[in-house]
């Protein structure tokens, strides 16, 4: 069975107890006074000078609002990711408390991955992309989509739907991705540390809109260019700067090949004469994203006039209304687990060779014991199922995109 260490190396768990100090925003003469110590007296505990008994760090998590086994838990010091996102969120001006409890809910999440890797000897394999640089000259978009196709062809993927792009990302280039709690306005957020990789946590409330896809393309195109500078990404910038257009551009590029994109459309106007809005929803969800991302692709490409979405609106399309009208479920495709694939197989895993207890398979699960349980059961017996489910009845809208 697996311990969860007591003691650590003490300089190692002295960066720790810094960065969870520094993240509660806690001076050092306030800690010092908490614990009923000299300030020299902690800044060599934090230095690893001093080793820290087992009560005070026990004080201490509970000061920081920290559990012990984030401070104490084996491997290198996982809270490396928190540095590097609360620089990011320097700049940010609103709802700091919300963003900052998300970027330790990152660091928890990561940390908890790298250790199962530990327990179970199972490193990911991390396959770096080549990172890029954007160009100071020429068409951005044109540089994304580029990027895009590129991309495409060094993981082998074609130019068909990608309607499990989480998974080509995590086994074929070795990104840790979650789906979490983000404050309203945020779709999500990222960083690269050496020791942990590529890591991401997308906005969860967005799973059933359909714009989770997006947010994760936008992100890995994020890594391609910005792989050293962590970031979050807001839903309602107007005033975007080159990375962030190089981004979205990229995003789109890489789920709606430009190519597949106008073969579809072509044929459709081949066949029946005309591009009409229940065509748009078949293309929304042969493509796996949101009505409002098949539409803007469009007319990105040029194949509809510029601006049909925003008419669309005007004239009282929405895309629950449209797919409601069509008769086609809001959601086609299984919305995806917070927890990466591999990451609750390894935690599966050590439970069954015995390497956790229930209680910490639970925590890695971030579940009650009874739902552990279950995840167990399902993991050791899993089945996929393909079907949709969706009731879809003949129906069409009449009203042409084609200008």
């Amino acid at each position: 069975m697996y311990d969860e260490p007591n003691k650590l190396d003490p300089t190692t768990l002295g960066q720790r107890l810094t960065e969870a100090r520094k993240d509660a925003r806690i001076t050092q003469a306030d800690a010092a006074a908490y614990l009923g110590m000299s300030r020299p007296t902690f800044i060599g505990m934090e230095k690893g000078v001093r080793p820290a008994s087992p009560d005070e760090i026990v004080k201490l998590a509970a000061f920081y609002g920290r559990s012990v086994h984030e401070l104490v838990r084996p491997g290198a010091p996982f809270v490396e990711l928190e540095p590097h996102m609360r620089a990011a969120l320097d700049s940010e001006s609103r709802d700091i408390e919300g963003m900052t409890a998300s970027v330790r809910d990152l660091a928890d999440l990561a940390g908890d991955y790298r250790e199962l890797e530990t327990i179970l000897h199972a490193p990911l394999k991390i396959v770096h992309p080549p990172e890029i640089t954007l160009p100071s000259r020429g068409s951005l978009v044109d540089f994304a989509e580029d990027v895009a196709q590129r991309e495409r062809q060094r993981l082998q993927l074609g130019d068909g739907p990608l309607h499990d792009l989480r998974t080509i990302l995590e086994n074929a280039v070795g990104v840790r991705i979650f789906y979490g709690a983000l404050p309203k306005g945020y779709s999500g957020m990222y960083a690269y540390v050496p020791d942990l990789g590529y890591c991401i946590l997308i906005n969860r409330n967005h799973l059933r809109s359909l714009r989770h896809i997006v947010s994760l393309a936008h992100e890995y195109g994020h890594f391609l260019c910005d792989r050293h500078r962590p970031g979050v990404d807001r839903t309602d910038d107007e005033r975007k700067p080159r990375n962030e257009q190089f981004c979205d551009a990229f995003a789109m590029g890489l789920l709606m090949p430009r190519s597949s994109v106008r073969q579809y459309f072509h044929d459709t106007v081949e066949s029946s004469g005309d591009f009409k809005v229940s065509n748009l929803v078949g293309l929304s969800s042969f493509y796996g994203v949101s009505l409002e991302a098949a539409t803007r692709r469009l007319e990105a490409l040029g194949l509809v006039s510029k601006g049909t979405w925003m008419n669309l609106k005007e004239q009282g399309f929405s895309p629950k209304e449209v797919r409601e009208h069509l008769g086609i479920a809001e959601q086609n495709l299984p919305l995806p687990e917070a927890l990466p694939q591999r990451y609750r197989l390894l935690a599966v895993s050590a439970f069954l060779q015995d390497l956790i207890s229930e209680g910490q398979l639970s925590r890695f699960l971030r579940c009650d014991r009874l739902k552990a349980r279950q995840i167990v059961d399902e993991l050791s017996n899993q089945t996929v199922d393909w079907s949709d489910g969706a009731d879809r009845r003949q129906a069409q809208l009449g009203f042409s995109l084609i200008a």
